[in-house]
């Protein structure tokens, strides 16, 4: 179960993923890059990082977080910092090539102080939302997961196209479609950020224009 966004239950988890972390403990450290791995692609991503640059920014984050976790002082505040040093990164990655103006943009939101206060807290949404649909994906029948990942890639493609993969009538894609996508609402972590007001995106990703 996924702890609310800035709750006093979720400061005391990161609190000792950090601490633990912090005295050689491994799985705190996989834990603390599992949980936070979605907010520092997101921002890349965000910022239309390709998927080489967002990794060459991931790993330099991750690498800074090793030399910097012995003096992180407000530990609770570890995702403020991860998303400062996200968007410091892909800052320096757009100016080696050469999109500058975007650049100075990033760097100097990131400069302000409590400035990217409200992207944090919503780029924290996103990732916990992120984390939460990728559970729920894993959970749905093999031929479910299929369908959905041919749903939402991009460029669409076309009916046809999934009617000969899967093997199924074309007709039959929208209400295939309807009922994976109940799937992942009725799994419980999904039902929750619904009714916590957070509608998982996978739904509006999944919706295709009726030709």
């Amino acid at each position: 179960m996924i702890a609310e966004t800035g709750t006093m239950g979720d400061e005391l988890l990161v609190t000792d993923l950090v601490t633990r972390a912090r005295n050689g403990d491994r799985q705190a450290w996989d834990a603390l890059v599992v949980r936070y791995a979605p907010l520092v692609w997101s921002i890349c991503r965000r910022h239309r990082l390709g998927a080489a640059e967002a990794s060459d920014v991931g790993q330099t984050v991750w690498l800074r977080l090793v030399d910097e976790l012995v003096t992180v002082r407000d530990q609770a505040m570890l995702p403020g910092w991860l998303a400062t040093a996200t968007l410091r990164e892909c800052g320096r990655v757009l100016r080696a090539a050469g999109r500058q103006q975007a650049a100075e943009y990033m760097l100097d939101a990131g400069d302000i102080p409590g400035g990217s206060a409200g992207m944090v807290e919503h780029e924290l949404q996103l990732a916990e939302r992120s984390a939460v649909l990728r559970e729920a994906f894993t959970h749905l029948p093999p031929g479910s997961q299929r369908l959905i990942s041919l749903l939402i890639e991009d460029p669409p493609v076309p009916d046809a196209e999934i009617s000969a993969r899967l093997g199924i009538p074309a007709g039959r894609i929208g209400r295939d479609r309807a009922r994976c996508l109940e799937q992942l609402r009725g799994y419980p972590a999904v039902a929750a950020l619904i009714n916590a007001g957070r509608p998982a995106a996978l739904a509006h990703q999944a919706r295709r224009p009726s030709p």
